[in-house]
């Protein structure tokens, strides 16, 4: 992987809200459900976990939506897929708008649920690396992705040198075998592997703690769905909020979501994922920064501005973009699952 709880609003309007809550047989008839398709960026995990917990408790069904929730892959190009029209909404990142946006394609990102990109650097318990300071002069295994994103940003604030950098092959191989060496990794992930492989839990710097501020986890669309099915938008991103505002409680009432989780991947079996709703909770992954105050999603427009500027400092986005291109603020910061 390379390298991101509203009370429903009355812009849905209680007469609409209503029908969508009443029991389907004094209503005499079927609901109709409008589908909604949502492609994730990787395979089925507690950090896709209130997009299953929505399907799950039912959260979509009551907000009048089919969702239907495709997994990515490797070899599997999301971005594609939603240029092609081929799925509604995707998850991303903070720096796909961008490319939108240079290249005048009609697609914005409208919400924001890991407030902190969970992208780490793992080290060594005892190896002397505590800080991004102590990084200088190490070992690190970085892939192809962190090199052209977070890489310069941490090159530039602690002056480290890209002849430090090795290549990461998804392997813990190299890293077990060599106690100086620093690799990337994924906070729910690799830390966990780790851990196991160590029996002590490895050191991790989480890179959003350095100051690298993209939102990570996104929702995209096109600006024709916004157009045309405007209520639909608001009716997925308040369903998916609420979803992720109960998931992020764990207990029995998540069993569902976790359930379909380990049917759509095996590999997720539960200590994995009650791991990943621990270290999401945590380090803030969700509810911190924009979130505690906009709710579940948040985002505004001076961290986009910041996040941009910071980037182009890094020479990682070109100058000369304007960032409100990039975003819609119009279907969130409406407080749900506000702490």
């Amino acid at each position: 992987m390379t390298a991101f709880r509203l009370n429903r609003r009355a812009a849905l309007g209680l007469a609409a809200a209503g029908p969508l809550l009443l029991p389907l047989a004094r209503a005499g008839r079927a609901q109709t459900l409008d589908r909604v398709s949502f492609h994730t960026d990787w395979r089925a995990q507690a950090e896709h976990g209130g997009y299953y917990q929505a399907i799950a408790a039912g959260i979509y069904r009551r907000y009048g939506i089919e969702c239907d929730l495709r997994q990515g892959g490797p070899g599997l190009n999301i971005g594609q897929l939603l240029l092609a029209g081929r799925v509604d909404m995707t998850m991303s990142n903070s720096f796909e708008p961008f490319t939108w946006v240079r290249e005048g394609a009609p697609f914005v990102c409208i919400a924001a649920i890991f407030q902190k990109d969970p992208q780490v650097l793992i080290a060594h318990p005892g190896a002397g690396v505590e800080r991004f300071e102590d990084l200088k002069g190490r070992t690190l295994l970085i892939g192809g992705g962190g090199r052209v994103t977070y890489w310069p940003f941490l090159r530039a604030k602690y002056g480290l040198s890209d002849s430090q950098l090795r290549p990461y092959t998804f392997n813990m191989a190299p890293f077990l075998a060599d106690r100086n060496v620093v690799q990337q990794g994924f906070l729910s992930s690799e830390p966990y592997a780790i851990q196991q492989a160590l029996g002590r839990p490895p050191t991790v710097l989480l890179i959003a703690d350095a100051g690298f501020s993209a939102y990570q986890t996104t929702i995209a669309v096109s600006r024709r769905m916004i157009e045309t099915k405007r209520d639909l938008v608001q009716r997925f991103v308040d369903a998916s909020l609420e979803g992720w505002a109960q998931y992020l409680k764990g207990g029995p009432a998540i069993q569902g979501a976790n359930e379909l989780i380990r049917r759509h991947n095996p590999e997720m079996d539960e200590d994995k994922i009650v791991y990943a709703i621990r270290v999401m909770n945590e380090r803030g992954i969700v509810l911190s920064g924009d979130a505690l105050q906009g709710g579940i999603g948040a985002m505004s427009a001076a961290r986009w501005r910041g996040f941009y500027d910071t980037m182009v400092q890094a020479d990682v986005l070109p100058p000369g973009l304007d960032p409100e291109r990039a975003y819609s603020l119009e279907f969130v910061n409406k407080g749900i699952g506000k702490p």
